[in-house]
């Protein structure tokens, strides 16, 4: 029975079958850009216990990768990415939301998230979100040799 369309999509932890058809289909979740490498298997096998999808129908329609963190009380997500024509329905923030809580319930403090300085799109889907961090002369939360030398990564954070 389809549920109405007032209800909230349902959001279940990310099996290894969701992880290939996800694979399988990352050119279309990110704009046709090469991603794969943010995408590796451990993901699932090891930390997927803190990785969900959202379904339409048989196929995924949004999913976040995320860890928890052995350093500090933070949720990282590592990766979170809905289909185009899924947009704008807010799959994003709930996946963040469910995310949070289980961050929340292990203790958490806050959730972090990264992304490059030129992807607009990214800064402005964590700013959608309440997320903020240390601003530069921009504006924008830049941390210089973040992922190592001169590669620079706006660091988000909110506290959860």
């Amino acid at each position: 029975m389809d549920q109405p369309a007032s209800s909230s999509p349902r959001i279940s932890t990310c099996t290894k079958q969701d992880y290939d058809r996800i694979i399988k289909d990352l050119p279309e979740f990110w704009d046709g850009r090469d991603t794969r490498r943010l995408h590796h298997p451990m993901l699932i096998h090891e930390f997927g216990n803190s990785a969900f999808v959202i379904r339409d129908g048989q196929a995924i329609a949004a999913y976040l990768f995320g860890l928890i963190s052995q350093t500090a009380p933070v949720g990282y997500v590592h990766a979170v990415a809905v289909r185009p024509d899924m947009r704008r329905k807010r799959l994003g923030h709930q996946l963040l939301d469910h995310f949070a809580a289980l961050a929340r319930g292990r203790s958490c403090t806050h959730i972090k998230a990264i992304t490059t300085p030129s992807n607009a799109g990214s800064i402005a889907f964590h700013k959608s979100l309440g997320m903020q961090g240390e601003p530069n002369s921009a504006g924008v939360p830049v941390v210089a040799d973040y992922a190592g030398h001169n590669e620079p990564r706006v660091v988000f954070w909110k506290a959860i």
